[in-house]
């Protein structure tokens, strides 16, 4: 899908981070955006940003893994401003721990979102961009931990890696309907979803982790801008899965030619 203007776009999680920068992004390509968020004040408070910049965009509360909001949101997108071209979902949270030391409601509520949320937003949304007969693309936000597991990350892994395989299935099926599906691999992207996530330990003092993991990623320091960019280009190139920073390719190229030495960093700590 070469040209965005004038194209129907719904994005998740689009309050803060990737999605805020993944909205803003297509508002600025002259997509009209659709932005939610389970936070309804934050989905605001993007909107107001892209008008700012005189640029369309509407706010909606969305909990993605309610399938009966996203069907209701569905449907009244449908009678108000039409089919969308662009579905991204990035809705996602993060859980941290051990296997075992991870809550079984830990594990409920990360697949719920992570993984159950691109579902149901497929669902809800995907149908009428198939049946509209247009050119269309699907992005789902998925992880370099979609493809490379480590040590203290196996709900996280879990739902990305289950991310790529269902991107990679629909994929195939939608090709001949004209749409387009890539699955996001970012790296470690300076946003909230450290502070905002569930870390789990059974020794380790949890906020102290926190704070180390977090200042990880905020030495890091790669904007979401950066990957909202990777996004445009992933949407007009068609392209599959879609590493972002440079670690996120070592990582994908690792994984295909040294696995072995993959295993053995997965089983160090990186705090």
């Amino acid at each position: 899908m070469k040209d965005l203007k004038g194209k129907v776009a719904v994005v998740t999680g689009a309050g803060s981070g990737i999605g805020r920068a993944t909205a803003m992004a297509l508002a600025a390509e002259g997509a009209r955006v659709v932005v939610t968020d389970v936070n309804g004040e934050t989905a605001r408070e993007t909107v107001e940003l892209i008008k700012g910049r005189g640029l369309d965009a509407r706010a909606h509360g969305l909990d993605v893994s309610d399938p009966a909001q996203v069907n209701q949101l569905a449907r009244q997108l449908e009678q108000s401003i039409g089919t969308p071209a662009i579905l991204a979902n990035n809705a996602g949270i993060a859980v941290g721990g051990y296997f075992l030391d991870t809550s079984p409601e830990s594990w409920e509520r990360i697949i719920s979102i992570n993984l159950m949320g691109v579902v149901h937003c497929c669902r809800a949304f995907v149908p009428h961009m198939a049946a509209s007969g247009s050119p269309g693309h699907v992005v789902n936000i998925a992880s370099m931990l979609g493809y490379t597991g480590i040590k203290g990350a196996s709900a996280y892994c879990a739902t990305k890696f289950g991310v790529i395989g269902f991107s990679e299935c629909l994929r195939a099926e939608l090709a001949e309907h004209g749409i387009g599906v890539s699955a996001i691999c970012p790296g470690m992207i300076r946003t909230n979803i450290i502070n905002s996530g569930i870390l789990e330990s059974a020794e380790d003092d949890v906020e102290e982790k926190r704070k180390a993991i977090d200042a990880l990623y905020e030495k890091r320091n790669y904007p979401p801008g950066r990957v909202a960019q990777a996004i445009i280009g992933a949407i007009r190139r068609n392209r599959a899965v879609v590493p972002v920073t440079p670690e996120a390719w070592t990582a994908y190229y690792l994984k295909r030619w040294a696995p072995w030495l993959v295993g053995r960093l997965a089983r160090k700590d990186l705090v």
